[in-house]
């Protein structure tokens, strides 16, 4: 199914713009050296650089995307958390029901999204905000910083599922979107979306 997002709240990036913490934290725990190679070099320019930044990767000309996986993993966190507050209302898919317990691996292996790198309106600014701990020295503050997409950002998208009982699912994840949204800050609201099939 084709389905195009508008952004109803601002986006914020999630990559960090220090290449050498990315490198190290993150790309480290994929196992496809290609793609770790593809998202390095998608990373902005060095003068973007700073220790707090989260950005948005960059297609070959500068503009910002989105993976396909940050989709993906936005209709797991979806499907959980409808699975969470669906009492006794039963998915199968084929023989295996969708519970708790197999929804992740439902989502990795029978639905895919389309293109790889999805592109979007240009960057329109930094959204800096604090970020709380409680630690057990007291209460820890820091700050955040990311770059973010407008508000009407939209987007289109491919979602292939390989059971057509998928589909119902994977459309009550994307009106979660209106409530909880893609990338940092999604708590607070950002990233919420509406969507509507192509």
């Amino acid at each position: 199914m084709k389905v195009k997002i508008k952004l109803t709240e601002e986006m914020l990036g999630t990559a960090n713009a220090n290449p050498e913490l990315h490198r190290e934290f993150i790309a480290s725990k994929s196992a496809d050296a290609d793609k770790v190679k593809e998202e390095m070099e998608a990373l902005p320019a060095e003068d973007l650089m700073e220790k707090s930044l989260t950005v948005f990767p960059r297609d070959s000309d500068g503009t910002p995307i989105l993976y396909d996986y940050q989709i993906k993993g936005f209709v797991k966190e979806a499907a959980g958390v409808l699975i969470e507050i669906a009492g006794g209302e039963e998915i199968k898919v084929g023989k295996t029901k969708l519970t708790k317990f197999t929804y992740k691996r439902i989502v990795d292996n029978y639905i895919f999204i389309q293109p790889r790198m999805i592109r979007l309106a240009p960057v329109s600014g930094v959204c800096t905000r604090p970020l709380r701990a409680e630690t057990m020295r007291g209460e820890r503050v820091a700050l955040a910083s990311s770059e973010t997409v407008p508000t009407g950002t939209e987007f289109e998208i491919e979602i292939q599922t390989l059971s057509d009982t998928l589909v119902d699912l994977v459309k009550k994840c994307l009106d979660y979107g209106a409530l909880k949204g893609i990338g940092q800050w999604r708590n607070s609201g950002k990233g919420r979306f509406v969507w509507q099939a192509v």
